[in-house]
């Protein structure tokens, strides 16, 4: 093996021109904003940012797309990334300005430097993207004032429009494309050569700037090396360091055998998402797994023959295609936000497969209970999921069926209904949470000002769902702690436009506008107590404790409904 050293500016050049391309058996561009801010971080303090690891050879061996575009090459001259992909792919995407394209969707990483950054290290601040969540329901959190305050103090943030139009911010990817110091100086107020800023700032530009002469130790692997060689070096490589998952070295496996695995998988992912129902590479290829071998680990992988491999993709999608129809239809669940775990898709599959895909009606009621109660459980979102999703499949395979997956659940947490103590403490990630919306939904619950029924996923701005705190936490914050202000009895669930206009009004004073416009209905579909009383401030506790009686009530009134 031999090894030599590569400048990021070298390899970034190599990645634009083709030179550099991914084998199939990588896995997608996955990092988040924060990761390639620290990256940048790193690299700009000098520290040591890890190794690159690539295979110069003349086979042809199958590839996949990266994340930031490239030349068309001649296929003579590539090397093969098996290492630092996702260093790789941020720093070209920041040195060229150019966006990430991601789940078919393309956006630019956009990370501003802080001229005016202590000489100390502080510490790591994450500032989020301006975008909601990815998932389509959005938490109504007011902006945080102290952000600007704490971003002062760091090198790299990630960028918003709130820091993006502070004068000591500058967008990274402009310095890099060649952003002229006198604009950049200009916008930090730096009136000239005799501002005692100047000559600090240029330093730290021209300092970012050396970013590109960054040093990687490159390892290049032997070209006699076979493609299955290269795969088990990659696998190896990434399991000690622990920087894959477990499916990601899966899938490694499974293309060193099935070439073409990975645009099978990525079909299927992209017709996932364009019904609305997006499920991850990950998720399709531990699918694989459970049907070429009843059980949904990954250690056997590498034993399986491309025959067996075939074969269980191909029962994985159908099976696929089952779970989502009946998710959807049967138990109401829209899309991939309200699943506490997709592993429950795998179990439907599975079942319906031993079935042959044929349920009666009496077992797809019995199913259809099973998968509210387990998914509002969190059967397979807690610790030791993959154990429990092994005792389903072995039931299964046994030939039980719904009723006997049902007493798993019971046995897992000693009940099926919940109690009124359950929705205390309790805040948006709990999987209960997503039971709690169906039971609302089920009841009728709308938006506050449109009367359009609440769905999970919805048209338009103005539509988008979001949770709202009816308590506001901009009142609350500082007379409550803040797990308490952000319990699911403090949620409902309303239009964008509605919950902007709400803003920060306390519940004394919009409440009765709500009712006034829409009807006591509005409020009660969504568990929420008429007693004005309770909408005050100084009764939040209270309003809490009431609210999660009529919460738990909803959710067992709606479950029971569906087990008769």
């Amino acid at each position: 093996m031999q090894k030599t050293e590569s400048s990021v500016d070298l390899l970034v050049g190599m990645i634009e021109r083709g030179e550099l391309k991914l084998p199939e058996m990588q896995r997608g561009y996955v990092w988040r904003a924060t990761r390639v801010r620290d990256l940048l971080d790193s690299l700009y303090r000098g520290y040591p940012s890890g190794n690159i690891l690539v295979w110069e050879t003349d086979s042809t061996v199958p590839l996949r797309e990266m994340a930031v575009g490239q030349e068309k090459s001649a296929y003579q001259g590539f090397k093969l990334l098996l290492d630092g992909q996702q260093r790789l792919t941020s720093l070209s995407a920041i040195l060229r300005g150019e966006p990430i394209t991601v789940r078919g969707r393309r956006r630019p990483i956009e990370i501003l430097f802080n001229l005016d950054h202590p000489d100390t290290i502080e510490e790591i601040l994450e500032v989020e993207d301006d975008d909601g969540d990815p998932e389509g329901v959005d938490d109504d959190d007011e902006e945080d004032d102290s952000i600007e305050e704490r971003a002062r103090k760091l090198n790299f943030v990630i960028a918003s429009r709130r820091l993006a139009a502070l004068p000591n911010f500058v967008p990274v990817s402009h310095v890099f494309k060649g952003a002229p110091d006198s604009d950049l100086l200009v916008k930090a107020g730096v009136e000239g050569f005799k501002d005692p800023r100047y000559q600090k700032y240029t330093q730290r530009l021209q300092r970012l700037r050396q970013i590109r002469n960054y040093m990687y130790s490159v390892q290049i692997l032997e070209r006699a090396m076979t493609y299955d060689e290269v795969t088990e070096v990659f696998v190896r490589v990434n399991s000690l360091g622990a920087k894959l998952r477990s499916s990601d070295l899966a899938l490694a496996q499974i293309t060193a055998r099935w070439r073409g695995a990975l645009a099978e998988f990525e079909r299927t992912a992209e017709a996932c998402a364009e019904e609305d129902f997006s499920i991850s590479t990950g998720t399709l290829v531990r699918g694989l797994i459970v049907h070429a071998t009843g059980q949904s680990r990954f250690k056997t992988v590498g034993t399986l023959t491309l025959d067996l491999l075939k074969d269980g993709w191909e029962n994985a999608q159908k099976g696929l295609e089952f779970a989502i129809h009946f998710a959807r239809n049967n138990a109401a669940i829209d899309g991939p936000a309200l699943l506490s775990s997709p592993y429950a898709l795998l179990l439907l599959s599975f079942l319906a497969r031993q079935r042959k895909w044929e349920l009666s009606e009496s077992e797809a009621a019995t199913l259809r209970f099973w998968l509210l109660v387990a998914n509002g459980r969190g059967r397979y979102s807690r610790g030791s999921s993959e154990t429990y999703l092994d005792q389903d499949l072995a039931l299964i395979r046994a030939g039980k069926g719904a009723g006997d997956l049902i007493e798993t659940v019971r046995q897992q947490f000693g009940r099926l209904h919940f109690d009124v103590e359950e929705f205390a403490g309790r805040n948006q990630r709990a999987s209960l949470f997503r039971l709690m919306f169906q039971a609302l939904k089920a009841a009728g619950a709308t938006d506050w000002r449109s009367g359009i029924q609440i769905a999970a996923s919805s048209y338009g701005a103005d539509h988008k769902l979001q949770f709202h705190h009816i308590f506001p936490k901009a009142i609350l914050q500082g007379r409550y702690p803040g797990p308490q202000i952000n319990e699911v009895g403090n949620l409902a669930f309303i239009g964008a436009r509605t919950n902007q206009r709400i803003s920060a009004k306390p519940p004394e004073q919009y409440l009765p506008e709500v009712i006034k416009k829409q009807g006591e209905k509005a409020l009660t579909a969504q568990c929420i107590p008429l007693e004005p009383a309770l909408w005050s401030i100084d009764r939040y506790p209270q309003f809490l404790a009431e609210r999660q009686k009529l919460l738990a009530a909803r959710v067992n009134e709606y479950l029971g409904n569906l087990a008769s």
